[in-house]
């Protein structure tokens, strides 16, 4: 069994718990995940003894804690150079975290017009200001990718890079957000990952609803 353990939150909700356990299995890195699912009415009080900032994802390796979704990648990715979870040209790997820190860093219509939802079904809904603004950003990122690697993603292989907007993915799918065939043919290349089948399938299975997900 491996020494790496990833406490992640709901998988049909948490988009930060996403990112790194995808990045790590579709690197094919050893590791375990627990599932602390969220308590929206107080809080879970689990998350607090596990993670500094009392919120998930938080990598647990020995005695060594690490949070952040991309914190996580970056230690992974150096406890495992050989895995190809960033790029291996420089300058394409300085591009991959540009646009992951990107990714990290804005788009905040969107996601709080828009949250992940696996279990949603595909429907349009009516978008307040700056969700077409993130929309068009995101969607010139992947193009411009795209036509530099050559694809099938962003960098050539699945990368990090991938893995940060692979919420976006969900997002665009089941809110139906765009009909550009280039995105649309990305999106579908990366939920036929084999990590992302196995993602979907445990948060279709998973108990919890929140009201969000009649929306």
């Amino acid at each position: 069994m491996s020494d790496l353990i990833l406490y992640i939150g709901n998988k049909n909700y948490s988009s930060w718990s996403f990112r790194p356990w995808i990045a790590m299995r579709a690197a094919g890195i050893p590791f375990s995940d627990r599932v602390i699912p969220f308590d929206f009415a107080a809080g879970n009080p689990a998350f607090k003894e596990l993670s500094p900032t009392g919120r998930v994802p938080v990598l647990h390796h020995g005695k060594v804690r690490v949070w952040e979704s991309l914190a996580i990648i970056e230690y992974v990715a150096e406890l495992y150079p050989d895995a190809g979870i960033w790029p291996a040209d420089r300058a394409a790997r300085a591009v991959a975290r540009s646009v992951s820190m990107e990714m990290l860093a804005g788009f905040h219509a969107l996601r709080g017009a828009c949250p992940m939802n696996i279990r949603r079904p595909q429907r349009a809904i009516d978008l307040p200001d700056g969700v077409l603004n993130d929309v068009a950003r995101i969607e010139a990122i992947w193009r411009d990718a795209l036509e530099r690697s050559g694809g099938p993603f962003l960098f050539g292989a699945f990368s990090a890079a991938d893995a940060m907007f692979a919420p976006v993915v969900n997002r665009f799918h089941v809110y139906e957000l765009t009909r550009n065939p280039t995105s649309l043919a990305y999106m579908d290349r990366v939920m036929a990952q084999p990590a992302w089948k196995d993602w979907e399938t445990a948060a279709r299975a998973e108990p919890w609803i929140v009201p969000e997900d009649e929306a």
